[in-house]
């Protein structure tokens, strides 16, 4: 296939050279980043999506997406797909997805779960919505990007399973993090913790595959000294989008709420910028009740 890449950051360009090392034409895109061998450069968004049979955009947030696709659609030829891997505001998605339908393209939302380790390696995971036309189409390069791409729904579900999922992983590595931190306030050897709750009914993905104890369960970044493997910052991001969705659905959430609030104060005012979402385990090592 012919493919537009626009946005070559940290998760981008790998996914688009993984497009590329498999076949496909990809010319790239990127304000700050130049394409990397074996991508084709453009001089703009626009030439990377004229005469594309799918375009793909991996960008920061709603805003530029939004600000993006006003350039690339009217660019993009007729029953092309677009493509947005971001991880941006349902209302934002579904509006680019309207855009595009209106200009006779096909348009999905697909945002992804993985990090970079996972774009690097081509195991993501998508989740997108859109019409199962546009996504028949795209399948084969999820298949090269990723190891899983489920179909949720319409327009702006994929947003929707994201966000929902990482309010659940937000708010259960808080609540791992408090436990770790009251075990050992109450001698309870660590290990010895993890031996019971990740094999009862306390267990979850934040105890059992990201621990964020060092040196307890399988490697993790609290192995690394909480250098990233998913950014608090990021966390932070995915559970304000929550929370504007949940504002905007009428949804009552309010221990997502909470679990924004913790991020928020990690990262704003405490030590929680640039590093690990799970490096909240240290954070509650060092405070008292109610603190």
């Amino acid at each position: 296939m012919k493919i537009g890449f626009i946005g070559l950051g940290n998760m981008g360009m790998p996914m688009a050279i993984n497009l590329a090392e498999a076949g496909h034409e990809v010319t790239g895109f990127d304000v700050q980043a130049e394409p990397q061998a074996p991508l084709t450069q453009a001089g703009s968004a626009e030439e990377a999506a004229r005469d594309a049979d799918v375009v793909i955009t991996m960008l920061p947030n709603g805003q530029i997406l939004r600000e993006v696709a006003g350039k690339i659609i009217p660019a993009m030829r007729q029953g092309a797909v677009f493509c947005d891997c971001s991880t941006v505001d349902v209302d934002s998605a579904r509006a680019v997805a309207e855009q595009a339908r209106e200009a006779g393209l096909g348009a999905l939302d697909a945002p992804v779960s993985g990090g970079i380790t996972g774009a690097s390696g081509g195991t993501l995971t998508f989740m997108v919505g859109g019409d199962a036309e546009a996504f028949a189409t795209v399948e084969p390069l999820f298949e090269i990007m990723g190891q899983k791409a489920v179909h949720c729904g319409e327009s702006g579900a994929g947003q929707a399973a994201k966000i929902c999922n990482n309010m659940i992983l937000g708010a259960t590595m808080i609540v791992t993090c408090e436990a770790f931190a009251l075990a050992d306030k109450l001698g309870l050897d660590r290990q010895k913790m993890f031996d019971v709750v990740s094999t009862s009914s306390g267990y979850s993905w934040s105890m059992n595959a990201y621990c964020p104890a060092p040196g307890i369960g399988p490697q993790s970044p609290a192995d690394n000294g909480y250098k990233p493997g998913f950014a608090a910052d990021l966390m932070l991001k995915d559970l304000r989008l929550a929370q504007q969705a949940a504002e905007s659905a009428d949804a009552d959430t309010p221990i997502g709420a909470l679990a924004l609030q913790l991020y928020d104060r990690f990262v704003t005012q405490e030590d929680g910028a640039g590093k690990d979402f799970s490096a909240m385990l240290p954070r509650f090592e060092t405070r008292g009740h109610g603190g």
